[in-house]
């Protein structure tokens, strides 16, 4: 891993609430100053940055006059709206003293489960780092809702990662890493220097956040990590209060956390079906169709569902789940959920008798279909 950074050419940096903001008084100007110099140099070297900075809320609330974060939507969404202006004016000073521009990027949900939209995301970010542009990118909290949010900037980090095909994911944090326990409970607790992320020990030993303005614990950098590796990406995990971080890790210093993707890297398509879009539904399989998908790269057919839930459409994403419990592969499903669990357990050439029409004998085909 000491050697990735140091030959990585594409960047994604995140950077938390803790890391830009003073004690909940608004943006911490200084700090700002201090990622656009490292960025800045980073360019230098060669590498492209894109960068996902939290922010807006606490900026908000500080001119707005507020001392405590609101709880309900429309308060947090003025609140988002009236710090984004802060955001990125302090932003586009900072980076204008080392000649470089940048360009404001928000991001949904609905963004990017929209194929069309997804696409032209993507092209604008390439085309703006074609420009020699810094794009940050935040979540869209002016228009978001529960239904259609990220939740917190580490997945959107993740997600934005494999949008592009990054080849690093630098998660910035209060902490040093990841710990094989909580430190604040913990005074045992050893950081983990080095991971993959196929390692299932990495989310149980993930805890909460430590954090009073942010949104994400470490569980959500851990399962940020996961996704980013569905495009071949290797995440870093590190306190951004150390000393030129950005710079030392390009360096090939070891701070932090570094896991390796270890995972095969899907493709584009296969990305967006599996982190892209907002499953709709669950379908439970019985053992054989399990075995078909993971080890003989079958379809789904409605004769190994034993079970379904959720109010889902023709074309919407839904989750295959093993006899256990466990997810094992999302995909578009051919029929609605009526229709569906009218088919269930029943082979293929009897759809048309039972629905009086046939779309397609699979429920899932293999093409629209990605295990996890």
């Amino acid at each position: 891993m000491r050697e990735v950074l140091k030959n990585a050419k594409l960047l994604v940096v995140k950077v938390g609430s803790s890391l830009v903001t003073d004690q909940q008084r608004g943006l911490d100007h200084a700090a700002l100053a201090r990622w656009a110099k490292q960025i800045a140099a980073l360019k230098s070297f060669g590498k492209e940055v894109l960068l996902v900075s939290s922010g807006a809320i606490a900026e908000g609330m500080q001119r707005l006059g507020w001392n405590k974060r609101p709880n309900t939507m429309h308060e947090l969404q003025a609140a988002a709206a009236v710090g984004q202006m802060g955001l990125i004016q302090a932003y586009e000073t900072c980076f204008r003293e080392f000649g470089l521009h940048t360009a404001q990027i928000l991001l949904t949900h609905e963004d990017l489960s929209n194929r069309k939209r997804y696409l032209n995301a993507r092209t604008t970010l390439r085309a703006l780092l074609v420009l020699n542009v810094i794009p940050i990118i935040n979540e869209n909290d002016t228009v978001v809702t529960d239904e259609i949010r990220f939740g917190d900037n580490d997945t959107l980090a993740a997600l934005v990662t494999n949008l592009i095909e990054a080849d690093v994911l630098i998660i910035l944090t209060d902490l040093a890493g990841l710990y094989t326990s909580d430190p604040r409970k913990n005074p045992h607790a050893t950081l983990v220097s080095e991971a993959r992320t196929g390692d299932d020990k990495l989310e149980k030993m993930a805890g909460g956040s430590i954090s009073h303005v942010g949104s994400g614990g470490m569980l959500t950098k851990v399962l940020a990590a996961k996704r980013a590796a569905r495009s071949g990406a290797h995440t870093i995990i590190a306190s951004g209060y150390e000393d030129n971080i950005l710079l030392r890790l390009a360096q090939g210093e070891v701070i932090g956390t570094h896991i390796a993707a270890d995972t095969m890297t899907l493709t584009a398509r296969k990305q967006w079906l599996a982190d892209h879009l907002q499953v709709r539904g669950k379908l439970v399989l019985d053992a054989g169709a399990a075995q078909a998908l993971c080890s003989e790269g079958k379809s789904l057919l409605p004769i190994g569902v034993s079970d379904l839930s959720g109010d889902f459409e023709r074309g919407d994403v839904v989750a295959c789940f093993n006899p256990q419990g466990r997810e094992i592969a999302r995909g578009l499903v051919n029929y609605n959920a009526a229709d569906t669990r009218r088919i269930l357990k029943r082979p293929s050439h009897e759809i048309e008798s039972v629905l009086g029409y046939v779309e397609e004998p699979e429920l899932i085909h293999r093409d629209n279909l990605v295990l996890l």
